[in-house]
């Protein structure tokens, strides 16, 4: 269900732009808000772009946060690295590559997930590589975990640079009779009023009602 390959075209006319619901005041800017919470931006062009992978781990004895910035808000995700070591490294890789700054959520089913991590905006875009970390059978998708999206064909644990975030208090993607197919990345330590804020702006087709934007995601380590 959750897949990288899905095709999800975002023409910028189906997009709603932001409406003016207010202002935040600054010693320097005045940034309008909408009454969704989140600032007016300029959705960005599709990209198409691709990179190398990473030519090394994370130290699995250090901690790793990822902190997205975002016009609806900004939310912290803390790394799975022991758990994911393939998926996290390559992460950070991108990170650090800034494959995520000026990328859309493109896709968005509230009460369920948000997808983001896709420059060409179209659900088939990735670095043009692939890492595999199957996850434990009784794995479970609940509010706030972040996961790899993949296509229905790819192994489990397959991942790309597509992420999701899980909205719903479980999203019910493992069971006895269906084991864990996804990534696990992490988890939003910080922020997930921003996650859920972004988690209502989607509509029956599971696209956003208006642009939301990652501005910039950045990586910091400790221990």
């Amino acid at each position: 269900m959750l897949r990288a390959g899905r095709v999800l075209a975002l023409a910028a006319a189906g997009l709603a732009a932001a409406g003016c619901g207010g202002s935040k005041q600054t010693a320097a800017t005045t940034t309008t808000v909408d009454s969704h919470g989140c600032a007016e931006v300029t959705q960005p062009p599709p990209t198409q772009r691709t990179e190398d992978p990473p030519s090394s781990k994370l130290d699995p004895s250090r901690t790793y946060d990822v902190t997205f910035e975002t016009n609806c808000g900004n939310f912290t995700v803390q790394l799975a690295v022991k758990q994911s070591p393939n998926t996290t490294a390559s992460f950070v890789h991108l990170v650090q590559k800034h494959f995520f700054d000026h990328t859309l959520f493109h896709r968005i089913v509230p009460g369920f997930v948000i997808q983001g991590g896709d420059p060409t905006q179209s659900g088939e875009g990735g670095p043009g590589y692939t890492t595999v970390d199957k996850p434990a059978p009784a794995t479970k998708y609940v509010h706030g975990t972040v996961a790899m999206a993949k296509t229905q064909s790819e192994p489990p644990g397959t991942g790309g640079s597509q992420f999701f975030i899980v909205t719903a208090a479980d999203a019910g993607l493992s069971s006895p009779q269906q084991p864990a197919e996804y990534a696990v990345l992490g988890h939003v330590v910080k922020g997930i009023g921003a996650v859920d804020r972004i988690g209502k702006l989607g509509n029956a087709n599971e696209l956003p009602i208006e642009p939301v934007v990652i501005e910039r995601a950045t990586v910091d380590s400790s221990g």
